[in-house]
């Protein structure tokens, strides 16, 4: 598995986490989570600048998900999922340099190691969704082929 896959997924794992306590992030829980998921320092780094990134544009993210969704709440969504959807709502955002189908992808085959069911399906609907609304087809950061 590679160190950005890694990076993805511990983020997810910290913001589920993070969602599961329902407060706000604090510099210890952080410290307490790294504590438990051992990573490399390039790993550890790409992950805290998703996290940080995620956090900093919740709000954002949150509603931008929200208008993807049809007939069911945000709130209501499984937790591994709806932070899938952040992480990769995010790369949509604030990555251009990171190709759509790699932010998909990823984001698809995450939610199918970690979640249950058809999480991977689902994500797959509200991302192909979001990415066409953000992103323009054509454009270098919808098509290029870049390593994960």
């Amino acid at each position: 598995m590679g160190r950005r896959r890694e990076g993805r997924e511990a983020a997810i794992q910290f913001l589920f986490a993070r969602d599961l306590q329902g407060a706000e992030a604090k510099p210890e829980d952080a410290a307490a989570f790294w504590t438990l998921h051992s990573a490399k320092t390039s790993t550890r780094a790409f992950a805290e600048s998703l996290i940080q990134g995620v956090l900093s544009h919740q709000e954002e993210i949150d509603t931008g998900i929200s208008k993807q969704i049809e007939n069911f709440s945000f709130e209501r969504l499984a937790a591994v999922d709806r932070n899938v959807l952040r992480v990769a709502s995010y790369e949509l955002l604030y990555c251009p340099e990171v190709p759509t189908p790699v932010i998909l992808n990823e984001a698809i085959d995450i939610a199918k190691a970690l979640s249950a069911g058809e999480s991977g399906s689902f994500v797959n609907g509200v991302l192909d969704k979001l990415a066409k609304s953000l992103r323009k087809p054509g454009s270098p950061a919808a098509s290029a082929p870049q390593p994960s």
